[in-house]
């Protein structure tokens, strides 16, 4: 690394001529032998990163200044590509490079490869000859259809994404290969057969199987592998469940040093703990999770002051209190950065005795908690804002249902006779509401309406002031015993979530402040303004919907386009164009703001159990109390963290929570899947009731109303009549009856298809369908 900065310095000079190592040597003014030598090998060192290149004869250029671009390739499934270009040296960020399906080389999915920027004939895809061996799948070639444009070759592979691939071991004549479960990897892996896999027991064909891949030379054949370990029979739940472990690098498992640690903790809170904590029993707490909560880490309580002042605590599960720096508990956390919610099952940050033992907030247990108080006034104006150490016990473990009842009945019987979640789907149930007498349901109730008529007034301040209403409803799948798909609906938020969601973002936004206004180095969540590049095609985009806006880079003016999406009749693929505009939020050391939420400073401190981003927050904040606040030390030592320290972990975790967020999305997609493939198996099909996305030449982009779940609804499968495009594509025309769909409008279908390799849902027009026209708002 000694010339890393000289070189680059050279190469990116305005004056600078391409050179080969010697010549660049001279330039540094090397003169020995050793030095040069060290110079070469950083200069490879640095190609092989992608941050410099050669042309002819050897000699050195910035990628910029040759037409070639670094970035991680993005495959569809034609097989051509998208090259997602990282920054150049000098800071300007390149646009994403499509890549023709004939130029992606050796690449495969999510390699970081440099590609060189080419002008050519535009090629349209057609399935062509398969360009590797008659066996498995192979790429297609392009035809050429006559026009110009800029695409990208990929020229180098600097990183392999997919060192082990997982998926489907095959045969066909005497070959075995492996087809990719997933299906942007469009190549099959070659693979010996299972015998000579030195496995016990033997992969058999069907089976899902780990393959580690050779090195993949020649783009007209297919790659080669071996097979490192079989998973079972594919698409059984356990067999997808472990697939899944391998392809996102998830650990169940803890090391036996972390397990030893573990031994060593007490099976309660001991009494010594409490010692200079708040002692908050007394005071009326509960929590609020879905059904299906895996652990409990946030509380709220509420009391009525005197003066007509309200308070409520935030109290949020103290992990630093067990979980100290540089212990192998906190190595591993930091590994894993979070947790990460597989359909019916959790591979958790912190292992089973913490996350759903002492630091889980369980109902009437006490628990050592960070809190932050405020006190409204009754017209919900924040007073003052407290900070403690605390201890807690919370009397009710609520669902939202249980919560969402107890706020909107009046009739107290109604939530005594919910049913308590399934155990197998939670950690912990809660005693049933008819156990509680009609007195603790009475101060329960108006406990949690107090709540909500203050976090509703919260909410409201919130969207006034600018924070952008990005709700999604979420897709809840429950698994049975056996762990298959038994049920999938769409969960709406409601005034419950909203109440939950409001508090833990105040405490979030009062802890930052603070953070910030007494200097305390600190890890902090960031969304970025959109690009203005992204905007502008957003506008242009929303102009083929009958949209218009005004300009974007105005909060208010987006404020408004969502209020305008909500009506409109193509809502949902409106929202997701809109989405895909904003940049992704991730964790920064210093605070840039939060670009959806409109504030300045904002922090994650409300979930410690399951982001170790939060976990560092609680030590700072453990800072913050001794030297600001209480001014009284602390049982052992606050951690200090040095700014470098914190980019790294701030990297870190935003890299984890990426990869958790694919792995739980892969997740749901399987669970979907398969639940309509065991569908299919009734003798009697169910009909849905889907929205109709978007009108292709080839069928209709449709959704499931009950379980947001996405598919095709070909032209064939359109069985009542003949129909065509409108002239102006907006509609769909029977011949025969003229009738009429377009998007926004509700028909009926049943599951037609599911192929499970390449995760597409097929549906057919219900025999009894009728249509509906959306209401005019």
């Amino acid at each position: 690394m000694k010339f890393r900065k000289a070189v680059l310095k050279l190469l990116g000079s305005k004056r600078y001529v391409p050179l080969g190592a010697r010549g660049i040597g001279r330039a540094l003014g090397i003169t020995g032998n050793s030095e040069q030598e060290a110079l070469n090998r950083e200069l490879k060192l640095l190609v092989v990163r992608g941050l410099i290149s050669t042309i002819g004869k050897g000699r050195y250029v910035i990628p910029k200044n040759a037409d070639m671009v670094r970035g991680t390739i993005r495959f569809r499934q034609s097989g051509s590509a998208v090259l997602l270009a990282e920054p150049y040296t000098d800071g300007t960020m390149p646009d994403p490079l499509p890549i023709r399906a004939n130029d992606t080389g050796t690449a495969l999915h999510q390699d970081k490869v440099l590609a060189r920027r080419v002008t050519r004939r535009r090629q349209a895809y057609g399935r062509g000859r398969h360009g590797g061996r008659l066996y498995g799948r192979g790429r297609s070639g392009p035809r050429s259809s006559g026009r110009s444009d800029t695409f990208g070759r990929v020229i180098r592979i600097l990183e392999r994404k997919n060192v082990r691939i997982i998926g489907t071991l095959k045969k066909k004549s005497f070959h075995y290969f492996v087809v990719p479960d997933n299906p942007s990897i469009h190549v099959d892996v070659v693979v010996l057969p299972p015998e000579r896999s030195g496995l016990d027991p033997l992969p058999r064909v069907g089976d899902k199987v780990v393959v580690e891949m050779e090195e993949w030379k020649q783009r007209h054949l297919n790659p080669e592998g071996r097979i490192v370990e079989a998973l079972g029979k594919t698409f059984t739940p356990r067999a997808e469940y472990k697939g899944l472990l391998r392809k996102f690098g998830l650990e169940p498992q803890f090391p036996p040093a972390v397990m030893k640690e573990m031994a060593q903790l007490p099976n309660s809170i001991p009494g010594r703990a409490l010692k200079g904590r708040r002692n908050l029993t007394k005071v009326l707490t509960f929590t609020i999770d879905p059904e299906d909560a895996k652990d409990f880490d946030d509380a709220l309580s509420v009391e009525h002051l005197g003066n007509g002042n309200i308070r409520v605590g935030v109290h949020i599960a103290d992990v630093a209190a067990f979980v100290k720096v540089g212990s192998a508990l906190d190595r591993e956390a930091e590994k894993r950065g979070n947790s990460t919610y597989l359909v019916g099952t959790v591979i958790p940050m912190l292992p089973e005795g913490l996350s759903n033992g002492l630091c889980s907030l369980k109902e009437n247990e006490i628990r050592l908690t960070k809190s932050v108080i405020f006190t409204f006034s009754s017209e919900g104006k924040i007073r003052k804002v407290d900070y403690a150490n605390t201890f807690i016990k919370s009397r009710k473990r609520l669902t939202y249902g249980q919560a969402q009842t107890l706020l909107k009945e009046d009739d107290l019987a109604v939530a005594r006779n919910m049913p308590l979640p399934p155990k197998h789907q939670t950690a912990a149930t809660g005693r049933p509401l008819r156990n509680l007498s009609l007195g603790e349901l009475a101060e329960l109730q108006s406990g949690i309406r107090t709540c909500w008529r203050i976090g509703g007034i919260l909410r409201r301040k919130r969207f006034a002031k600018g924070s952008l209403d990005l709700d999604m409803p979420e897709v809840k799948i429950h698994v049975d015993e056996e762990g298959y798909a038994s049920e999938i609906k769409a969960v709406e938020s409601n005034e419950s979530h909203h109440l939950i969601e409001e508090f833990m973002l105040a405490a979030n936004e009062a802890v930052a402040r603070q953070l910030r206004k007494q200097n305390f180095p600190a890890i902090y969540r960031v969304h970025q303004k959109p690009d203005e590049r992204k905007l502008f095609e957003l506008r242009e985009t929303l102009l083929t919907y009958g949209i218009r806006t005004g300009d974007l880079n105005n909060k208010g003016e987006v404020v408004k386009l969502l209020e305008a999406i909500k009506s409109h009749l193509s809502a949902y693929t409106l929202r997701i164009q809109f989405l895909k505009a904003l940049r992704q939020a991730c964790y920064m050391a210093k605070p840039q703001g939060h670009y959806g939420l409109h504030k300045a400073n904002y922090t994650h401190f409300t979930s410690p159990i399951r982001r170790y981003s939060d976990l560092i927050i609680h030590r700072v904040f453990d800072n913050f109390l001794v030297q600001v606040k209480n001014r009284k030390p602390l049982p052992g030592k606050p951690a200090f963290y040095k700014q470098n320290r914190l980019e790294e972990i701030a990297q870190r975790v935003s890299s984890t929570e990426q990869n958790s967020t694919e792995a739980e999305r892969e997740s749901v997609k399987i669970k979907q899947l398969e639940y309509f493939e065991r569908e299919m198996a009734k003798p009697e099909k169910t009909v849905h009731d889907a929205a109709i996305l978007e009108i292709r030449n080839h069928g209709l982009f449709v959704e499931l109303k009950e379980s947001l779940v996405f598919g095709l609804l070909p032209m064939a499968g359109l069985n009542d009549d003949l129909y065509r495009k409108s002239p102006d594509g907006s509609r769909l025309m029977g011949r025969r009856t003229g009738k009429s769909m377009m998007a926004g409008d509700t028909i009926q279908v049943v599951v037609a298809k599911v192929d499970r390799f390449k995760r597409h849902i097929d549906f057919d027009l219900a025999k009894s369908a009728k249509l509906e026209k959306p209401v005019a708002r």
